[in-house]
Formats: C-alpha cells, structure tokens, sequence
C-alpha cells in the first residue's frame, strides 16, 4: 500500500508551529515575555526583575524578541526607552497556561512541585528537539508508522535510518509509544494530549484568534471544543493571595485561579538533583 502524506498544508503547518517554538524556548524568553505583561518597562526596571543575570545579556534578549515582533521597543527621548508587547506578543500569552495544562498532568514529578514557569521551560525543551513537531503531527496524522514511513515523510531526502534518533528521543522523553525496535510507532497519551498546545500555536502562528484552535483539522476537537478557563495550578506554587480565600464546602476543594505575573512573582528555588527514572518526560 503506498504511503498516505501528510494532511493538506501540514508542511506549512509544522514549520509555522516550530519556527513560534523556536522564538519562545530560547532561555529567559518567556520570563521576559511575562515580565513585560503589564505597562511598558524601562530597560533598568526589566534589569531589576533579572538580577541573576551577567551586564549585557539582558540587551541580547530584548533585541531577539523585538526583532521576532514579540516586544516593541519605544524611544520617547534618548534617555527614555521603553519595552512593552507588541500585538502579538499579547496574543501568545494566552498558549502559555495551556502548556501548563498539560505538563501538570503529563510531565513526571520531582521531589517537590515545580513553578509554573519551569513547567513551561521544561515542556518547551521537549517540544523543540529536533524533528520533533514533524513527527508527532505525522503520527497523529496515521494514527501508528514504522521508522522508514516516518523517513520518507520527515527525512524525504535523507538516509531513512536518520530518523531513528529523534524517534528514541521522543520515546525516552514519552511521547511516542513503541512495543520494541521495528515495531511501528504511535502517539503516548502524553504526545496526544498536545493537541490543544499545538493547536493553539499552530493558530497563532497562523495569526488567527486562538478560538479558532479547536478547529485545526488535525489536533481540534471542533466536536467538543472546551469551555474558556482561567489559569490553574497547584496551591503551593503560587504567591500568597492578597485576600482570604472563599469558604470552601466539606468534601470539597477549590484551585486558585493565577495570571501572568504570578509565574513570574517569585524567585526560582534550586532544581532538585535526584535522578528521575528512565523513559516517560523528563524535567
């Protein structure tokens, strides 16, 4: 049986979605991003949120990001500049929570839990491995492939055995699934839980309102599109609320709600150093 393609414009697809990962993972990228959430910010007030950072590395930052059209640099007089979010910087602030999302439920846990915005890091590196975004939109695509379908899709000009590292390094991070070597791939629930992250991206990359997500053809649930909803994390990885919490009924419990700011309002504690086990994603 000839080998199916991939869905119509999903090359298309897969690069706009990996070249919006690539603006982001960069290190520090999304601390600056929700630093800058609120007004606009003087280049010593940013500094002032990044004191762990060496003279001149912020200013390759910010340069990256307002060349990407993430941050718009204003210049009220020589001695006043601001930084601030472009348009579509805003509009990317929305996939962050999703990230969030699915690494609480997919990503393996350390000791102890981790902030928000080491979640969305953590999860980034995963998402950014080399031919990774290619694969996984196949294989959601074909439900299951050997290494050599995959080849001919991902790697059309290359030796077909090239495509066997990335697939143990999606395997190791637990994102494809695999009986054994020869055996064909597929999606973990880990890999196919991304629908609504890749989706998401794939629309803003597209430069299309983030409602229309559930109606990618290919990660969307137009069927069961879910209901907007705030941020949610776990209790101890946020500020203390400035006011008492609501009453909360015997039986039951209640998930704070958190903004932009809060993954970003408290200084990162040191990452633990015990061994995580082998195979599933890795932090």
């Amino acid at each position: 049986m000839p080998i199916a393609g991939p869905l119509p414009d999903t090359d298309t697809d897969v690069a706009r979605v990996t070249e919006a990962l690539a603006m982001i993972t960069p290190r520090w990228n999304v601390r600056i991003l929700l630093a800058l959430s609120g007004k606009p910010l003087r280049y010593s007030e940013i500094a002032d949120k990044f004191t762990w950072l060496q003279n001149g590395q912020l200013h390759p930052k910010l340069r990256t990001l307002c060349d990407a059209g993430l941050v718009q640099r204003t210049e009220h007089t020589p001695r006043h500049v601001t930084y601030g979010h472009t348009d579509r910087g805003t509009e990317l602030l929305p996939v962050l929570p999703l990230i969030v999302t699915w690494a609480e439920e997919h990503l393996e846990t350390p000791e102890g839990p981790l902030p928000a915005i080491e979640q969305i890091e953590d999860s980034l590196t995963l998402l950014t491995r080399r031919h990774a975004a290619a694969i996984l939109w196949v294989l959601k695509s074909r439900g299951q492939a050997s290494g050599r379908a995959l080849a001919s899709i991902v790697l059309p000009d290359r030796d077909w055995t090239n495509i066997y590292p990335p697939l143990r390094q999606l395997v190791a991070d637990g994102l494809v699934d695999t009986a054994c070597t020869g055996q064909p791939y597929r999606l973990s629930a880990a890999g196919r839980g991304l629908g609504t992250v890749f989706a998401a991206l794939s629309a803003w990359s597209a430069g299309q309102p983030l409602a229309q997500a559930a109606q990618h053809p290919l990660w969307g649930r137009p069927e069961t599109a879910p209901a907007r909803r705030k941020w949610v994390s776990n209790r101890s990885r946020l500020p203390a609320p400035a006011a008492a919490p609501s009453p909360v009924r015997a039986g039951q419990s209640s998930a704070p709600t958190w903004q932009h700011r809060d993954l970003f309002s408290h200084t990162t504690p040191a990452r633990p150093k015990t061994a995580l086990p082998a195979g599933g994603p890795h932090r």
